[in-house]
């Protein structure tokens, strides 16, 4: 056939979204461990792991977002309230820790919005990495929390003080579960309805995290049981909890911006090219993240003696194939070239070297 052929498509709502639920089916007691473990594990903030279809399309969950950070950061501000007059350190990280937890949903925002933009001349491939930077920010004032909490319970153990108000205290980390809590099950309630995967591991991730609180309080009761380094020590394990997300929030990032992407994805993506009739090698896979979709390039061998037409559609079948089966894939650019026996053993000698 002639000379090489390319195929792209654009972005279509990415219809392909896969869950990301986390199963939380144990018994009561062993549901309360979960949660509590799940707590102080660092879970994901990777924003394609917080997007679907259903909540791409819906405003009713851009709607519960906005709304759900509207209630962390007033959950923070209060609790805030304490601290200046309570002096606890404990409740100081908790607070950084919903206040760093709202501020995860900030590039979830700015996908959500600029992901919506067209591409221009200037910006080809849409603003969808904008969420990258806003997540490169987000990490840093995670990190900075996350010294703060760990800078005062430090000090606070060398320079021990009375903390005031317990009750005040061990109020303020009933407010941060209950927070928590009701932020949890409006995402969960709305996930379901709409049918967002995404919506729900959100939810689940706020519950979760609604358990640190409650540590609060018992840091209240410890130093109201005669041990007052109690409620340092809890803070530095809050700190030390929000160290764990910052890191985890930061790999993440930092292979978001390095085009990083998962291998069985590339793997899934070669399997299904390769299986489309008249393929006789793929190669040359190429993915990368732009925005909360996957972008995939790669050439496909077809026989010689082909029309260019017959080329294009293979290329068009190629396409179809990969976008049913790879999630969360928005767009291909399918290269054709001819099938030489030559060229299957250079392949060959590449794909085993």
């Amino acid at each position: 056939m002639a000379e090489q052929h390319s195929h792209h498509r654009r972005d279509h709502g990415g219809h392909h979204g896969h869950g990301h639920g986390h199963g939380h089916g144990h018994g009561r007691g062993g549901a309360l461990l979960a949660r509590l473990l799940h707590a102080f594990t660092p879970h994901s903030h990777d924003t394609a792991d917080r997007f679907d279809s259903a909540l791409e399309s819906s405003r009713l969950a851009v709607r519960t977002l906005v709304w759900s950070l509207v209630a962390l950061m007033a959950t923070a501000a209060a609790q805030a309230a304490v601290v200046a007059a309570t002096g606890s350190v404990a409740l100081l990280g908790d607070t950084v820790h919903n206040l760093a937890d709202a501020l995860t949903a900030v590039p979830v925002g700015i996908a959500l919005v600029l992901g919506r933009r067209a591409a221009s001349r200037r910006f080809t491939y849409g603003l969808g990495r904008a969420e990258d930077l806003a997540g490169v920010a987000v990490v840093a004032v995670i990190a900075a929390s996350a010294v703060l909490a760990g800078y005062e319970a430090l000090h606070r153990l060398a320079d021990p003080r009375p903390v005031e108000h317990l009750w005040a205290v061990a109020a303020a980390g009933v407010v941060g579960f209950i927070g928590n809590e009701l932020v949890a099950r409006w995402r969960i309630g709305v996930g379901r309805r709409i049918g967002s995967a995404a919506l729900v591991a959100d939810g689940a991730h706020a519950r979760a995290d609604g358990f640190t609180s409650l540590a609060v309080v018992g840091g209240a009761a410890g130093v109201a049981l005669g041990f007052p380094a109690a409620d340092p020590l809890v803070g530095l394990a809050m700190a030390v909890a929000i160290a764990f997300v910052a890191y985890g929030a930061a790999k993440r990032v930092g292979a978001r911006l390095l085009d990083a992407v998962d291998p069985a994805g590339v793997e899934l993506c070669e399997r299904t090219a390769a299986a489309v009739p008249g393929v006789a090698g793929v190669s040359e896979v190429r993915m990368r993240w732009i925005g909360h979709s996957l972008r995939a390039e790669l050439s496909v061998a077809v026989a010689a003696g082909l029309s260019v037409a017959r080329g294009h559609g293979i290329a068009h079948q190629v396409e179809r194939a990969l976008m049913a089966a790879v999630p969360r894939l928005g767009a291909v650019t399918v290269h054709v070239e001819p099938h030489t026996g030559a060229e299957d053993a250079h392949r060959g000698l590449a794909h085993h070297g």
